[in-house]
């Protein structure tokens, strides 16, 4: 018994250093020196209406423009960026909004561009998500001004995101947009130390 008792110790003991080295190989194995997001890229038909939008309605700051890129004789854009090789950048705005991250907001042309917007079921569906203080304060200054919202706020009550209230709303250009808040923090923060980026932080 006793020896038995020694195998499945050492076994044990095996295992666990195996497990060990295979978690510290994924944890080399992440690309070195990534800090975080340092911007969300996205296309829009009229770069002065988004800019506008985010600017007046969201609060964001402009801060410059680049561009034009292209028209190109060879493949650069294709080689580069993996679009049609006669497509082009007229322009592309750098834009912040509050304590968050940048968005780079491109205007293209392209013979073969898609004009419809990927619903979230899509693949390459997405949306953008702002946090604000006072959720009803906000939808009502943003209904003032003309912003379309889809049904009501949601209030999550339990599970790891209770405590967040969340509602979709459109861009003028049809991109699907949202707002939340969670003023009293969410319920998987009773369960880890370990916190997701907050924008009040």
């Amino acid at each position: 018994m006793a020896s038995r008792t020694f195998s499945a110790t050492r076994l044990g003991k095996a295992v666990a250093t195996l497990l060990l080295a295979s978690l510290c190989s994924l944890a080399s194995a992440t690309t070195p020196g990534v800090r975080g997001t340092d911007h969300f890229g996205f296309t829009v038909p009229d770069t002065d209406q988004a800019v506008d939008f985010l600017v007046d309605v969201m609060g964001c700051q402009a801060f410059f423009t680049i561009g034009p890129f292209g028209p190109f004789e060879d493949n650069w854009m294709q080689d580069n960026l993996d679009v049609n090789p006669r497509a082009t950048i007229p322009v592309a705005h750098l834009v912040r909004c509050g304590n968050g991250t940048n968005f780079e907001i491109f205007e293209y042309t392209s013979p073969d561009q898609r004009t419809a917007q990927p619903k979230n079921s899509d693949i390459g569906g997405h949306h953008i998500a702002f946090y604000v203080d006072d959720l009803d304060a906000a939808i009502a200054s943003m209904k003032e001004q003309g912003v379309t919202f889809l049904g009501e706020p949601h209030p999550f009550t339990e599970g790891p995101m209770a405590g967040l209230t969340w509602i979709y709303f459109m861009s003028p250009w049809g991109m699907q947009m949202e707002l939340v808040s969670a003023p009293n923090g969410m319920g998987y923060e009773q369960t880890t130390p370990d916190r997701l980026w907050d924008p009040r932080s």
